[in-house]
């Protein structure tokens, strides 16, 4: 599944250097920490690959409203 923004592939790529053991994981914040916890390796390489060129820096959250 590719990134949605920006700053899901950015994260997914912090995400998938600590996995690889590129960089500390404890130094992780936010999404990325979420991401390392609850996602493979192959997962985040799916993230992390998306090109960058069409997409927004954030996608706005849906709510539910009922």
């Amino acid at each position: 599944m590719p990134a949605l923004s920006k700053a899901q592939q950015r994260a997914a790529g912090l995400a998938l250097a600590a996995k690889r053991g590129e960089i500390d994981p404890r130094k992780l914040k936010g999404a990325a920490r979420q991401m390392f916890l609850s996602m493979t390796e192959a997962q985040l390489h799916d993230y992390a690959a998306t090109g960058r060129g069409k997409l927004p820096e954030h996608v706005r959250r849906k709510e539910n409203r009922d």
